[in-house]
């Protein structure tokens, strides 16, 4: 099949991302690092902002003066692992066929980003009235921490961009809204005995298993008794425990065990409340085990959080995501995004993007190239928009 020039390199393009091995465990500066170059050689300058160990870095570059207030095209480079999944083709060598394009990332999320890097020189070439910029982060799959370090480095440089699209996939379609994520983990000492004599030991397990039954016992009350927002498919907030290790044989009392669980809370929701409830529990546990074994403890670390986003419906960015989608439907994503961190730090987003979630994460993950086309058309709107006028101030 023939394709414009833009779509064309937009498939070049993603044929090259994904060949990045960029799972939230490895380094992404070799797909950063490109992505610097191939801008750079355009004339675009490019900030980098790394994480702890240098092994990952978040990419910010302006079309335009980067004081000005300008518009965010906004993506991640991490994708979920391959293991154990039985893939057709190579995840990481971009297979086409069928008018798709398949691979790991290919629509989480980049194709959103190769769209956006072929629409570059398109904009390049235009009177801009406010400048664009192209924004990519390491570790939104894990908690969109990396976004966390862009916030950070765009502040202490006086960076404060007017409006952001978080190309998320959505069938370009726009969404105001998502759910926050906590995840915490739990550790639980206890005191072992051989197990002839566990009434004298203390379990970590059996602890454990209390608070996990309080944990059920809150989401069953958060089910029946809200809040609710029915523009979500679940329309309420829901706690799980989704991991669980613990004790060393079947006949010894198990001194440690620790667990995982998660709350994705609605926008008003409150996950430090949720915490702090769970937290009081095992304060009243604690009471119980230390009878037995002073060293007895539990204790609680918050692994990631991603922040909830609610962005108005007459938001000026809205107003303009929907102008550029050409319809007025808004809705509202299951999944967290870097949005939130974003709209918190001042920055108005809604997530928009080409591709179903539906076939992100599995097997044989692809994007369908017509969708590229329509982010494409979307991008290409902005562009027409931001040459005649300031969009978002």
């Amino acid at each position: 099949m023939t394709y414009t020039p833009t779509v064309q390199k937009t498939i070049e393009l993603l044929q090259t991302l994904v060949g990045f091995d960029t799972t939230s465990r490895e380094s992404n500066l070799g797909l950063i690092e490109y992505v610097r170059d191939h801008l750079q050689a355009l004339g675009i300058p490019v900030r980098l902002s790394y994480d702890a160990e240098k092994r990952k870095a978040n990419l910010f570059a302006t079309l335009g003066d980067p004081k000005a207030r300008g518009i965010v095209l906004c993506g991640h480079t991490d994708v979920v692992p391959v293991d154990g999944q039985a893939w057709d083709t190579n995840p990481f060598k971009a297979h086409i066929a069928d008018g798709k394009i398949y691979g790991r990332g290919a629509v989480d999320m980049k194709g959103y980003i190769a769209a956006s890097l072929a629409m570059v020189p398109a904009f390049m070439n235009s009177d801009l009235k406010q400048p664009l910029n192209i924004g990519l982060t390491y570790d939104e799959e894990v908690g969109c921490i990396g976004v966390q370090t862009l916030i950070r480095d765009l502040a202490e440089a006086g960076i404060h961009p007017a409006g952001c699209f978080v190309g998320e996939p959505t069938g370009m379609q726009v969404m105001t809204g998502h759910k926050g994520m906590r995840v915490t983990r739990c550790r639980v000492r206890g005191l072992e005995a051989h197990s002839s004599m566990a009434p004298e030991a203390v379990s970590a397990i059996e602890y454990a298993a209390r608070l996990i039954e309080k944990i059920r016992t809150m989401a069953l009350q958060i089910q029946k008794d809200g809040p609710f927002d029915p523009m979500f498919k679940i329309a309420h907030g829901t706690m799980q425990t989704g991991v669980i290790h613990g004790g060393t044989a079947p006949n010894i009392v198990a001194k440690d065990c620790e667990f995982i669980f998660d709350c994705r809370t609605l926008p008003q929701g409150n996950s430090d409340a949720l915490i702090q409830q769970i937290q009081e529990h095992a304060e009243m546990l604690k009471v119980e085990m230390r009878k037995f074994s002073a060293d007895a403890d539990i204790s609680f670390e918050t692994i990631s959080n991603s922040a909830p986003l609610a962005t108005p419906e007459d938001a000026p960015i809205t107003y303009l995501g929907t102008s550029l989608v050409k319809n007025n439907l808004l809705g509202r994503v299951s999944f967290a995004t870097d949005a939130g961190w974003l709209h918190k730090a001042g920055i108005p987003c809604v997530v928009v993007g080409p591709g179903d979630i539906a076939v992100a994460h599995k097997p044989n993950e692809y994007i369908e190239i017509s969708q590229l086309e329509q982010c494409l058309g979307f991008m290409d709107r902005l562009r027409d928009r931001m040459t005649q006028e300031v969009l978002l101030k």
